[in-house]
């Protein structure tokens, strides 16, 4: 199983029972590159590859692990040689969904794959939701890939110009949770 954090992993291990191994992948193990040296070097000829997103092919992203995940890929894809199935536990909103997707993308089970959605992290839910599992939602996955497009498409454009204009390190960017940045003018 596969949750975001390590400290959830700790604390459902104990709920399922020694036939289960519950790991984190500690958040997102895939993103759009954040620099020329992410590009592979397959695309760092192409005019879009700084962005990671191809428009001129209909905003394709360009994933690409991020080089401090690059130990954990390798972590989960050695544990899934023991594994009979995979459940991919992360959070149930469009990031966890996004994360999940991400996981199945990058790790290539060829184990069964079950996605799992719990609401409190108790006995009787993990247990419930371990034995209630669903598809992956694609359309959440799609929500998160348009935010991650939008984002480093307007943003990274955006942001520097308010950097000059309004206010040293403003981002046009995702704000943080809450709704609040600390960089926003009062």
């Amino acid at each position: 199983m596969i949750v975001e954090s390590p400290t959830k992993a700790r604390k459902i291990a104990p709920y399922l029972g020694k036939d289960y191994v519950v790991e984190a992948s500690v958040g997102h193990i895939r993103d759009l590159p954040r620099g020329a040296a992410d590009v592979p070097a397959k695309y760092k000829g192409e005019s879009w590859a700084r962005l990671g997103v191809n428009v001129d092919h209909d905003f394709e992203p360009l994933y690409v692990v991020s080089p401090e995940k690059k130990g954990k890929v390798a972590e989960l894809k050695s544990l899934l040689k023991d594994a009979d199935e995979l459940f991919l536990a992360t959070d149930p909103d469009r990031e966890g969904e996004a994360i999940a997707w991400h996981l199945l993308e990058t790790l290539k089970p060829k184990i069964p794959v079950r996605r799992m959605v719990f609401h409190e992290i108790t006995e009787p839910a993990i247990r419930a939701a371990a034995e209630d599992t669903r598809e992956l939602d694609t359309d959440l996955v799609d929500a998160q890939e348009t935010r991650r497009i939008l984002d480093r498409l307007y943003g990274y454009e955006v942001s520097p110009v308010l950097w000059k204009k309004v206010m040293p390190k403003l981002s046009a960017g995702p704000r943080p949770v809450g709704g609040h940045s600390r960089h926003r003018p009062a």
